[in-house]
């Protein structure tokens, strides 16, 4: 039987969805993504089961278009202009934030009882974010404040951080084990080196190439097709095509002169796919998980929580920040889910004796993280809004 009328239905659907949750948002406290979430907890599995199975099978490669379309759109705000009077307090928050949540979370579980190498990588995952929800927060609030743009540059490299602290994490943990080897520091080098040679690779022949079809004025088809081969190249060659996306996405903003804002079409045909993205990450998620998160994981979400704003405050604080962004800026990086993920059924294959422990946590911190992280940078991005009015 011919299956294109679900999958039609189905599209129809989420996206009539995504209106009625941005029409709720509107209204209430809560932000269009955490909306998403739990329609799509409603509809999926552990719900209602609307979702035909079939469609919950493109879920791989809705999240791959989507993050690669946030990658670039995130690299565009990295403009010298945006970053003007910011970069300090950008690279100070972006690294005391990660680094000081890998410190806490490892102290407070080593406290607990926790082993040496565990406690080690579970903290190094706590360090990631999710730049998919914070800028989706981030354009609903039509916000283009100062604090905004800062949170944004940081969400960008945020999971940089992570990526590194992680690597060298699996190495540490190796020699606590007594095993010497290198290969997970040199492959983070790999991947996150060879994604920014990538996107500079990419960036800097499109950013004099593109928008001369249509004068200053970039084009669907080059916008999409540019961040596809850039995101297709990065999956073959086993880099980080986020990171290859952001720094794609930088160096057009940054080089293309001849045009205002590069590939300002992406924008238009982002939001289906991110309300898609949300929707199906919702109906993904699994409840029972969340029941098992035990002594752990409840630790975990706590300390998190006080590395990202304690670390945040610590890095605002050394560079100068304002009060109120000071205050507010480590509550609005707790969204956490794909990197953390994607770090999380890596590490399990290294330590397989502590494979259950380490999915079974963050698994289900992360579906914690995903639902209340944006409600919290929503607030923040209204307090610190609030603040500079009065």
């Amino acid at each position: 039987m011919n299956h294109s009328y679900q999958i039609l239905l189905t599209i129809g659907a989420l996206l009539l969805l995504g209106l009625l949750a941005s029409t709720i948002a509107r209204r209430t406290f809560l932000p269009r993504v955490t909306l998403l979430l739990l329609f799509g907890l409603a509809i999926g599995q552990e719900g209602f089961n609307f979702i035909p199975t079939e469609f919950i099978g493109y879920f791989s490669i809705i999240a791959d278009t989507t993050l690669l379309m946030v990658g670039f759109l995130l690299g565009g705000k990295l403009s010298v202009e945006s970053l003007q009077g910011l970069a300090k307090h950008v690279l100070w928050v972006s690294f005391s934030a990660a680094l000081f949540t890998v410190i806490v979370v490892m102290s407070g579980l080593l406290l607990l009882g926790v082993s040496a190498d565990i406690a080690l990588i579970l903290a190094c995952i706590a360090s990631a974010t999710a730049p998919a929800a914070v800028i989706d927060v981030v354009k609903e609030m039509n916000s283009n404040s100062r604090f905004s743009r800062m949170l944004l540059s940081i969400v960008a490299l945020d999971d940089v951080w992570a990526l590194v602290f992680f690597a060298i994490g699996i190495t540490v943990a190796h020699s606590l084990n007594g095993v010497q080897d290198a290969s997970m520091l040199l492959h983070a080098i790999w991947e996150i080196g060879g994604a920014v040679v990538l996107g500079l690779a990419i960036g800097l022949p499109a950013a004099f190439l593109t928008g001369r079809i249509k004068q200053g004025q970039p084009i669907l088809s080059e916008a999409i097709g540019v961040v596809f081969v850039c995101g297709g190249l990065a999956m073959w060659l086993e880099v980080s095509y986020l990171i290859a996306a952001i720094t794609m996405g930088a160096v057009i903003v940054n080089m293309a002169k001849h045009h205002d804002y590069p590939f300002h079409a992406i924008e238009d045909i982002e939001a289906p796919f991110m309300v898609t993205f949300f929707i199906l990450a919702g109906a993904s998620l699994e409840l029972h998980i969340l029941m098992q998160v035990g002594l752990v994981g409840t630790a975990y979400i706590f300390l998190r929580t006080a590395g990202k704003y304690l670390g945040a405050k610590l890095g605002g604080t050394v560079s100068g920040l304002d009060a109120a962004s000071n205050q507010w800026l480590g509550v609005a990086l707790l969204p956490q889910a794909g990197v953390a993920i994607g770090m999380a059924l890596v590490a399990p294959h290294i330590f397989v004796q502590h494979s259950q422990l380490l999915l079974t946590v963050v698994i289900s911190t992360t579906i914690f993280f995903e639902i209340i992280g944006p409600i919290m940078t929503h607030i923040a991005i209204s307090r610190v809004r609030k603040a500079n009015v009065q």
